[in-house]
């Protein structure tokens, strides 16, 4: 199996709406105060890339050392970097200042251990993700699942 992922993605963005709004089928999840990310763990290799591919290794360092350990040859995860407040609000002015730990809200895996999921469900995805964020091999990781929420969004459900 190879160490690279075959293909590059653009990262899903919110839309903006002028009311929430509740459907059947849809998922809705915490809007972070970050930046949107894409983390390709390929071998020993990280690499984030921002939204419009910029390079953002060197950036956020933390968030690529922890990608670096999770157990995987291969990984593709589609995130948010941020920086939580006291009150586990994210700030993007703490994020900018990196005053504090970065953390990496991750709300999709497309690619896990040479298997391309893009074409599977969501849920399935999602239980890819909380497969690779229990199997961390570290309890003070800064990875974790983005919050879902009930609904049309105005209550978390996790």
């Amino acid at each position: 199996m190879s160490d690279r992922i075959p293909f590059r993605v653009q990262p899903m963005l919110a839309t903006l709406v002028k009311e929430p709004f509740d459907r059947p089928g849809w998922v809705y999840e915490e809007k972070y105060d970050g930046y949107r990310i894409l983390a390709y763990k390929e071998g020993e290799r990280v690499t984030l890339y921002s939204r419009n591919a910029k390079d953002r290794t060197a950036t956020f360092i933390s968030v690529a050392e922890a990608v670096a350990k999770l157990p995987f040859r291969t990984l593709l995860l589609d995130g948010e970097v941020l920086v939580f407040d006291r009150g586990r609000v994210s700030r993007f002015q703490l994020l900018q200042n990196q005053s504090a730990a970065l953390e990496y809200a991750v709300f999709d895996c497309p690619y896990k251990s040479g298997r391309d999921l893009r074409s599977k469900p969501l849920r399935e995805r999602r239980a890819e993700l909380e497969d690779v964020i229990k199997k961390s091999r570290s309890k003070s990781s800064r990875i974790f699942a983005s919050s879902r929420m009930a609904g049309s969004g105005w209550k978390r459900t996790r």
